[in-house]
């Protein structure tokens, strides 16, 4: 009997792990590819902000999302992000002034301040293109973050294609290994919860 539990316990422990294996192989991959196309706006994914400046993550996302607008694969963005705790401004209004120090017009930015995950970055950029009339767009984040991000955006009903930034700041092994393991987790997490 305790040789079955053993051996039962032995064989659901191979399966987990080969299941998060092919995951983060998925995620890796996902990430890997650019698959940006001519669309209506560009939702670029909320992160931390530092007072009025962008964290260097949030920097590199808007820089990428500006390079899209300016070859002219989209004629809006959309930043989105609310106010982290303790935090004067939200990250979707830094986004904003630092695309407009950049260039940008005014005219040619959407923002929304509520949101704090993920999914609520997708599901208020949603409502705002439906508010405006946008109907497809590219999202932009971080090239490990773009998986979740694509199940999400087509649950929610969003038409997205992906361009994960050229300049991540994940970028030695260790601190794309310790995003992937988020992701990984996150990545099920959603799966079972919705969230």
């Amino acid at each position: 009997m305790k040789r079955r539990v053993v051996k039962t316990l032995m064989w659901l422990s191979t399966a987990l792990l080969a299941c998060l294996l092919v995951t983060g192989i998925m995620i890796w991959n996902f990430g890997g590819q650019d698959h940006a196309k001519n669309s209506d706006c560009i939702i670029v994914l909320g992160a931390a902000a530092y007072g009025t400046e962008p964290s260097p993550v949030f920097k590199e996302r808007i820089k990428h999302a500006i390079a899209l607008f300016q070859k002219g694969e989209a004629s809006m963005i959309i930043f989105t992000g609310g106010r982290g705790d303790g935090t004067s401004h939200a990250e979707s209004e830094v986004g904003a002034a630092f695309a407009v120090s950049e260039g940008v017009s005014k005219a040619s930015i959407l923002t929304e301040t509520r949101s704090r995950t993920t999914h609520q970055n997708l599901a208020e950029a949603k409502a705002l293109m439906d508010a405006t009339g946008l109907r497809t767009s590219i999202i932009v984040s971080d090239p490990l973050h773009l998986k979740r991000a694509s199940v999400m955006a087509r649950d929610l009903g969003i038409s997205a294609v992906t361009s994960p930034t050229t300049t991540s700041r994940y970028r030695s092994l260790k601190t794309k290994f310790g995003f992937l393991l988020r992701e990984i987790y996150f990545y099920h997490h959603y799966a079972v919860t919705g969230d």
